[in-house]
């Protein structure tokens, strides 16, 4: 690891401050991506602004019939938030599912968005729940926000301060995990808000990351079934292939976990 600066901010503000005055500086929200790329020389920020302990940062809290979560927010205390499990049963399991019990501790929602790494599992939960990303500057809807492969609409020293996330119906989330990252090698994520819509959103799949089941939301808002979406399947020419799964391989999971998501919703 190349030599860096550590600052624990205590106040959005401060952390914006602290990142200004910085050459090459890097947010700081759980570290489960950032600290082993450091680590392995891929990545050598001149500062690390840390903001996982700025308290208007944490916390879960009612939202009408939803829920906020603060960006700093751990995913263990997503998943066993009793608010959260009432509410929006689905994002409680999503976020139990992440990595191990090491990870689930340390790593934040906010964290986790801002990367957006193309396998990660809440990028789904926000598209197909309608969430909204609040940050120090704005307020983005999800579909807004995640831009790209590692890519989102945040400017270098805009920061994640909370996810609003609306009341659903029914929510649930399956994933067919890599065995050895615990990252999805497809995961869906489905929802049927209070006015009857229903949202698909597929991560781990899509070659620009999380994206919308058009076709599937058509079949469950006229059934809502697994049967309704036993039969669709996303274009492979649009999916990732790899060594630990070619892109039809990847298709054919997103048909199976639709189904299964369907079944838990």
């Amino acid at each position: 690891m190349y030599e860096t600066t550590y600052h624990k901010a205590g106040s959005v503000a401060e952390a914006a401050s602290l990142m200004a005055n910085a050459d090459d500086g890097k947010f700081l929200g759980g570290g489960q991506t950032l600290l082993p790329t450091m680590k392995q020389r891929l990545a050598a920020p001149s500062d690390l602004v840390d903001v996982t302990k700025i308290a208007d940062m944490k916390g879960i809290s009612a939202n009408g019939d939803g829920v906020t979560i603060g960006a700093a927010t751990s995913h263990f205390e997503v998943s066993t938030s009793d608010l959260v499990k009432q509410k929006l049963p689905g994002l409680a399991s999503l976020a139990g599912g992440i990595g191990d019990p090491a990870v689930r501790h340390m790593g934040t929602i906010g964290g986790s968005i801002a990367n957006n790494d193309p396998a990660a599992d809440y990028p789904a939960a926000l598209v197909a729940l309608g969430a909204t990303v609040v940050t120090s500057k704005r307020e983005l809807a999800a579909e807004e926000f995640f831009t790209g492969m590692f890519e989102t609409a945040l400017d270098e020293d805009e920061i994640v301060v909370a996810v609003k996330f609306p009341g659903a119906v029914a929510s649930a989330y399956a994933k067919y995990p890599n065995p050895a990252s615990r990252y999805a090698m497809a995961g869906v994520f489905v929802a049927k808000g209070n006015d009857g819509s229903v949202k698909v959103a597929v991560t781990g799949a899509g070659q620009g990351g999380v994206f919308r089941m058009s076709a599937m939301e058509t079949a469950l808002a006229s059934n809502f079934s697994a049967d309704a979406v036993a039969g669709i399947a996303p274009d492979a020419d649009d999916l990732l292939s790899d060594i630990h799964g070619s892109a039809a391989y990847r298709a054919n999971l997103v048909t199976v976990m639709a189904k299964r998501a369907v079944q838990k919703a």
